[in-house]
Formats: C-alpha cells, sequence, structure tokens
C-alpha cells in the first residue's frame, strides 16, 4: 500500500488535506493540513480555542478572510468534524440537530475562488460508535456550476492504515481539483507520530501547517508551523 510519504512525493501541493488512521497503538488518528503558495495562504497557523475548536487563523495583521479563517475542526459530546472552511460549523450543527452524517454532508457547496474553484472537504467521526464519513463537494468538471458532492462511509481501518483527502492534485505549478479519497499506510505509534510522519512527507516550498489529534477524546494535539510568528 502506498504510504503517507509516497502519497504526498507525488502531490506536492495538496492544498489543503484531511487524513484519518488508526495508529498502531490501535486508536483512531485525525490530521489536517495546510500549505499554500502565495504569501496571504502562508500567513496562516492553527490556534485552539477555550471553547475547544481548532482555529485557522490568520499571522500577524492581516485580515481576516473567510476562505483562508475558519474553524478547522469542533467536536460535541458525540461528533467530530473537521475540515477546510465555513463548512465545518455548517456540518456539526447539523449533526446537532439530528441530522445522519451522510445527510449534513449533503447540500454544500465548493469554495468561489475561480478559476479553481476548490472543493470543501470534511470528515466526521462518530466519538461512540467510532464510524467516520468523508465528504467532498465539488464544482463539475463540465459546464455544470452546481456543486456535486460525493459522501464515503469509510470501512473499519486496521492499524496501520489510513485514508487521505486531499483539495488538489498538484505538482506546484498546475492544479486541478483531487477526485477521490487515497488509501495510504501509517507505520505511526500514535497522534503525535502521525503528526510528525506527516510534516516529514509535506513538500517544505508549499507546507504551512498541520495538526494530528485523537478525535475519540477531542480535537487537541500538537500543531506544527513554518511560518514565523516573530
Amino acid at each position: 500500500m502506498t504510504t503517507i510519504l509516497e502519497a504526498l512525493r507525488g502531490n506536492p501541493y495538496p492544498g489543503r488535506l484531511i487524513l484519518l488512521a488508526r495508529t498502531l497503538d490501535g486508536e483512531l488518528a485525525a490530521g489536517y493540513a495546510l500549505t499554500g503558495r502565495s504569501e496571504a495562504s502562508r500567513a496562516r497557523r492553527m490556534e485552539l480555542t477555550t471553547s475547544g475548536e481548532l482555529n485557522v487563523v490568520p499571522v500577524g495583521a492581516t485580515g481576516h478572510d473567510s476562505l483562508r479563517h475558519y474553524s478547522a475542526a469542533t467536536a460535541d459530546e458525540r461528533w467530530v468534524v473537521y475540515g477546510n472552511g465555513e463548512q465545518v460549523t455548517e456540518v456539526a450543527a447539523r449533526l446537532a440537530k439530528g441530522l445522519a452524517p451522510g445527510s449534513a454532508l449533503e447540500g454544500l457547496s465548493y469554495e468561489p475562488d475561480p478559476p479553481i474553484y476548490t472543493p470543501r472537504i470534511t470528515a466526521v467521526v462518530d466519538r461512540v460508535g467510532q464510524r467516520s464519513w468523508f465528504g467532498a463537494a465539488r464544482r463539475p468538471e463540465g459546464e455544470r456550476e452546481s456543486a456535486d458532492t460525493t459522501v464515503v462511509a469509510l470501512g473499519e481501518l486496521a492499524p496501520g492504515q489510513a485514508v487521505m483527502l486531499s483539495t488538489y492534485q498538484s505538482d506546484g505549478d498546475t492544479v486541478s481539483t483531487a477526485r477521490r479519497h487515497v488509501d495510504v499506510s501509517t507505520d505511526a505509534q500514535d497522534a503525535d507520530a502521525l503528526l510528525e510522519s506527516l510534516w516529514a512527507a509535506l513538500d517544505p516550498r508549499f507546507v504551512v501547517a498541520a495538526t494530528a489529534f485523537a478525535p475519540i477524546t477531542g480535537v487537541q494535539g500538537p500543531t506544527r508551523h513554518a511560518y514565523s510568528t516573530e
């Protein structure tokens, strides 16, 4: 099976990515990473709020931009939701109202950032049943402007197995929309080790920030940042 390192060597500019793994200790571990090419995209970091949300925020005096700054992960007693935009809060609200994950992930839209039209990618983890779902809202490849939404109910992961979904498939120059999730392997022992392996696999030309956490216990975990905050 392809490793995380091999998958990202073939996709050095993945945009933003979500990852779910079962590490060698047998526990679920979630990962989220940001990459960027422009100065504005790189001037970001991740911060955990006192209410337990993980936010992507600007560095320094950079103004707020809803496409770059958002709640990337949130948790309540039943659900953990993480992803690449404002839809994270929306999906969490839908789940709190009693919608099933498949329904909560439907009806979303891609980002209004022509000409790329970045997909909105979202992961949902059931902290009680330990089931998980990936959702993606993408602009079709043809002339249609209405979003196509795919929802994948992930099967059981064995230790050492992981699933990764990125927004882009790109060599750093030419950018296209990633069209599916990929199965990858990991030798990480736990969430901390998963972050280290993910960080090592991300291309240093584009990497901005990454985190990993154990979703069964919440969204708090270590983070790594490439952009200086000084």
